[in-house]
Order: structure tokens, then C-alpha cells, then sequence
């Protein structure tokens, strides 16, 4: 039987996915947006930014990616992010307890503003007449879409390098995976690996973690955290399927907004 820690996350997915295949069939919204000119690459560390004072969530909320900014994803209030609020997730590893902040949408450190949205893939559409077998392809491909946390932090002094390092140093300490216990009930995860690299802001960690359903199945999520000064950008991805893809698209653009 999967966890509350499990159940959480799965049923956020499938109400956006559920609401995505309702018009998987239909007419596109008509959003548009700029195409972010961002590369994937190697990892990288730049020198921290002079300390300055966070950002309020007020002034944090204009700086979060929009609709206009990813045309291919729905753009939403994070519904797993409300529903986070005020859960108490522990791991049985004290050096792992920031990678599970992150994975129950928690902010590490003590910022001083924070923001939230979600960004959903969009099913791919049948073409014009396509067949009966056609459409079930492309109802059941609503599924397999990856959805995205995505989370401003703005800290105080030297708060977000400390936050980043804290990720940073967890992701390679829990690489033999650890245990989260939230609600009395236990969720493994099986291993922590470092995903392919990402370039973005004055330092970038991606990396990937793999939970043991408990039904003899896996899920694979897809984590990047990037520091931009004193804000950090956090991106937290997951699909139904069990496998969810990095979400290069959402990072680009979102860094792209920061500055």
C-alpha cells in the first residue's frame, strides 16, 4: 500500500494530467511566449553575488515563469505546493533532510520571501480527422506528461549560497538513498544520481532520486536548483508514468526571467 508521502504526490499529478486530457483533443489555447535562447551544458559555480536583503514573496511573485513564457505548459497555481504547507516530512539521515525539504516543496534555509507556481506539459493533439485508435493514443499520452514544481526562495546575506551548498551536499551524501518518513508512515528512496548537467545563474545542481512505490513499482523525479544572487530557483518534476524527464524547458525559462 503506498504512503501518505506517496499518495500526496500522485494525486496532485493525476488531477492536473486528468484536467490536461480533457483537452488533449481540443483547440490550443492560443498562448504564446519567447523562445528561451538557454543551452543545457556542464555544471557550473561562478563567485557568490554581494549579500543583499531577500525578496519579499510580493516582489518574488512577478519574477516566477508565466504562461506567456512557456506556451507549451500549463501555467498554474502549484496545488502539491498548498498542499504541502505545514506537512512534517523527516528522513532518517540527518544529512538528507534538505533533499526531502525540497521534495515536499518545504524551502531550505530561512528565506525571506517565497513563490510558487506549476507548469505542466500539454498532451500532444491528434491531427485533423485522425482515427478513433488515434485519439485513445493521445487521451492515454495525457499521462505521460511531466509536471513541474517550480519555487523562488530570496534569502538575507549569504542565506541562498548556504541553502545551495546544504542541496549540494546532501545529493552526493545520500547517493546510497535514505528513508522519509511523513504521516507515521515510511517511504524509501532507493538512490540519489546526478543528472545531466545544467549551466544557469552563478551555480546549478541537477540531480534525480528513485522512490520505491511499494507496489513493485519505481518512480523516477527529476530535481535542478539554480542560485541566482540571492534567490534561489527551484524545479521539481514528476510524471505518472514513473519516469519524469529534467524539465529543461521550464529551467531555461525561468532563469531567463530572473535576470
Amino acid at each position: 500500500m503506498r504512503t501518505a508521502f506517496v499518495r500526496r504526490a500522485v494525486l496532485t499529478a493525476s488531477a492536473v494530467s486528468l484536467s490536461l486530457l480533457a483537452t488533449a483533443c481540443g483547440s490550443d489555447s492560443g498562448d504564446s511566449g519567447k523562445k528561451d535562447d538557454a543551452k543545457a551544458g556542464p555544471q557550473q559555480s561562478a563567485p557568490a553575488a554581494a549579500a543583499a536583503k531577500g525578496k519579499s514573496a510580493a516582489e518574488l511573485a512577478p519574477l516566477l515563469v508565466a504562461q506567456a513564457d512557456l506556451p507549451e505548459h500549463k501555467v498554474e497555481a502549484d496545488a502539491a505546493a498548498k498542499a504541502a504547507a505545514g506537512a512534517n516530512a523527516d528522513a532518517d539521515k540527518p544529512e538528507c533532510k534538505p533533499l526531502v525539504q525540497l521534495q515536499t516543496l518545504v524551502p531550505v534555509g530561512k528565506p525571506a520571501g517565497t513563490a510558487t507556481i506549476a507548469a505542466t506539459e500539454k498532451p500532444k493533439k491528434p491531427s485533423e480527422g485522425a482515427s478513433l485508435d488515434d485519439k485513445l493514443d493521445a487521451l492515454k499520452g495525457g499521462l505521460a506528461v511531466t509536471r513541474t514544481s517550480v519555487g523562488l526562495a530570496s534569502y538575507d546575506g549569504k542565506g541562498a549560497e548556504e541553502a545551495f551548498g546544504a542541496l549540494k551536499t546532501a545529493s552526493t551524501a545520500c547517493a546510497a538513498g535514505y528513508t522519509v518518513t511523513q504521516d507515521a508512515e515510511k517511504t524509501k528512496i532507493e538512490k540519489v544520481a546526478a543528472s545531466a548537467a545544467v549551466t544557469a545563474g552563478d551555480e546549478a545542481l541537477a540531480y534525480n532520486t528513485v522512490m520505491d512505490l511499494k507496489d513493485g513499482d519505481k518512480a523516477t523525479m527529476q530535481f535542478v536548483v539554480v542560485r541566482k544572487g540571492n534567490t534561489l530557483a527551484t524545479f521539481y518534476a514528476m510524471n505518472l508514468t514513473g519516469a519524469a524527464a529534467q524539465p529543461k524547458a521550464v529551467v531555461e525559462a525561468q532563469v531567463k526571467k530572473l535576470g
